[in-house]
């Protein structure tokens, strides 16, 4: 059996601040920058402790294992690579985290069959794939009233949101851009 390339990241604030993870680096898996994820996070700060997140297409598992870190209260992860799910399952086995789990499946079949809602979606699937505009499709139903999903894609590539999701946040870095989206309340 081949040994996995592993690559390591930094988790950059909360309970775990400083540890160092590993990650499975093959199939193009590419973790969110420390600085995109800070920015990321400052956004998040006033709703992430206590949060039910969903980190989808998990792949190094940062956003999630950022999001445990930081306090909330239950993390999903997603993620159909063998090796990528092993090592995010090792991180959390690492960090001791009890308020997490992994679903090692195909994240659009995942999204079809869960009955679960999330506070925060992590939603930045491979590029070059129609994954993140079929996932934004599939995604409303199971959002919390109030919701906020952070989509990253690449530059020149923007998604088309679905109804009921608006843009909350928006920046560029380098050729990948990233938003902060927000689920739109209605009232009755």
């Amino acid at each position: 059996m081949a040994r996995r390339a592993l690559g390591t990241l930094r988790i950059i604030g909360g309970h775990h601040r400083s540890r160092l993870i590993h990650f499975d680096a093959g199939n193009g898996v590419r973790p969110t920058p420390d600085r995109v994820r800070q920015t990321v996070f400052d956004w998040l700060a006033p709703i992430i402790h206590g949060a039910r997140v969903l980190d989808l297409f998990a792949g190094s598992g940062a956003l999630g294992l950022e999001a445990a870190s930081r306090g909330a209260h239950e993390v999903t992860f997603v993620e159909n690579q063998r090796g990528s799910a092993a090592a995010i399952r090792d991180a959390i086995a690492l960090l001791k985290l009890d308020q997490v789990r992994v679903a090692e499946q195909d994240a659009l079949a995942w999204l079809s069959g869960t009955a679960a809602t999330f506070d925060v979606v992590f939603l930045d699937p491979p590029y070059g794939s129609d994954l993140l505009s079929r996932s934004l499709e599939r995604l409303p139903r199971c959002l919390n009233p109030g919701a906020m999903v952070y989509l990253e894609w690449p530059s020149g590539q923007a998604p088309i949101l679905p109804q009921g999701l608006s843009v909350h946040r928006e920046r560029q870095a380098g050729k990948v851009c990233f938003a902060l989206l927000k689920q739109e309340v209605v009232h009755p």
